[in-house]
């Protein structure tokens, strides 16, 4: 009898299996079809600053103070604009110095055409205030009597505060543009006051350019500001020669600047990234849109069109649109958006790298999972989207937000490398931050 109920409980025991391994199944079916709700949120967290390019020069032969007959040049890119600010010392001056007045050289005609040739028209004589003007020449003593009060920064045009006299900064000194294309420039600095009554050499010297945005350089008085004391190290340049002080100073007001565009974020399911994939040309369903001009409706419009997808969202920054960065105390900008999500879901975001031709921050790879917390910034890296031909960033006369025309080229999707052929940029995480909560 024992024996026949245990056979019994057996095949009970067997034929229950099923059962429970259907009911565990389908608990799991439920659970995996709790919708959630989470908030992604993306932020420009970049510390910005306000110049795009800077530099220092000086004569490559066995001096580096540039003599009458002798010249230097400085290479740079620029967008339309944009100037070129520069400083040197009048060497036989107590506290003189060569620039152009402010903002600096003009590098593009007004309809966009690089400016070529001889710009020296442009160049003035400046007093720096901090030393009283002896008669100029090679028996300047230095450093000089101090001004009893310090004096704003003042134009020198032929006759001096103490009454000397001077030659025509544009004759002392000859400044000439050529254009390499591209956005690239070398302006040749020459010292030609030797055929004056001036003669006199130049020192080393700093240059600098200002990012513009909106149409406003960000820092139109890079070097000085005329009518407003001396600063930041001009002083070591106007009475010495020596441009290690500024140079610091211009140097570490140089870097990146960028807005990034309206973002675009999309949730999918059951299909790989819809957005792009690397080493892909560009598909022609609106990411050249988004890379070039930052504009992601017409990937938006395609993507809600694609089996998978499930939300599609462009995130606009308020008041502004863009996501602008830091700059100072103020924070960058910022957007976030509501999501409904399940198990299996996954997140991609894309956004363009505003001040470039066609570079574009995205999801790496298949994304990320919907049910991840917490900064998610590592899963974002920069593109480059290979339909437009890249110039620097920040300062290409081609880059559609500087007022330029994309150059078309048709290359695969490929990682942006760091260092790239034209600057360093900051860590991805430095530049946008991105969380699901």
């Amino acid at each position: 009898m024992m024996n026949i109920n245990r056979t019994k409980l057996n095949w009970l025991l067997v034929a229950l299996v099923p059962f429970v391994i259907l009911s565990c199944d389908d608990k799991d079916d439920k659970t995996a079809q709790v919708e959630t709700h989470s908030t992604i949120t993306i932020e420009n967290v970049l510390d910005s600053r306000p110049l795009v390019e800077s530099g220092r020069f000086q004569n490559s032969g066995a001096s580096p103070v540039v003599m009458p007959g002798e010249s230097v040049s400085i290479e740079f890119s620029a967008a339309k604009g944009q100037a070129l600010s520069f400083a040197t010392m009048y060497g036989w001056s107590n506290d003189l110095f060569f620039a152009p007045e402010n903002p600096g050289i003009k590098l593009y005609m007004d309809n966009g055409t690089p400016i070529e040739g001889d710009v020296s028209v442009q160049i003035k004589l400046w007093d720096n205030g901090t030393r009283i003007n002896q008669v100029p020449g090679a028996g300047v003593s230095h450093p000089g009597v101090s001004e009893t009060t310090l004096q704003n920064i003042s134009e020198v045009s032929s006759v001096d505060a103490q009454g000397n006299k001077y030659a025509q900064a544009s004759a002392m000194i000859k400044t000439t543009l050529l254009y390499q294309g591209n956005s690239k420039f070398t302006l040749t600095i020459e010292n030609t006051s030797g055929g004056t009554s001036n003669p006199t050499p130049f020192s080393p010297g700093v240059w600098a350019i200002s990012y513009v945005a909106a149409g406003t350089l960000l820092n139109p008085n890079p070097l000085y500001e005329k009518g407003k004391p001396t600063a930041n190290g001009l002083t070591n340049i106007a009475e010495m020669g020596d441009n290690s002080v500024l140079g610091a100073f211009i140097s570490g007001q140089t870097g990146i600047f960028t807005p990034l565009s309206p973002v675009l974020v999309v949730v999918y399911n059951g299909i790989d990234n819809p957005v792009f994939k690397t080493g892909e040309k560009d598909r022609g369903n609106g990411l050249k849109e988004l890379a070039q001009k930052g504009d992601a409706s017409v990937l938006a419009a395609y993507l809600k069109t694609v089996q998978g997808v499930k939300q599609v969202y462009v995130l606009p920054a308020a008041t502004t649109t863009v996501l602008l960065p830091k700059v100072g105390a103020q924070a960058g900008g910022s957007v976030s958006q509501d999501l409904t999500v399940k198990q299996g879901d996954r997140i991609a975001i894309a956004t363009m790298y505003g001040f470039s031709n066609d570079w574009f921050f995205a999801s790496k790879d298949n994304g990320v999972d919907a049910m991840q917390r917490g900064d998610i910034s590592s899963s974002v890296a920069l593109f480059d989207d290979g339909t437009a031909l890249n110039q620097f960033p920040g300062a290409g006369i081609t880059q559609f937000n500087l007022a330029g025309t994309p150059l078309t080229e048709s290359n695969i999707i490929n990682e942006v490398p760091n260092p790239n052929a034209f600057t360093t940029l900051p860590s991805i995480s430095n530049i946008i931050k991105v969380t699901l909560q």
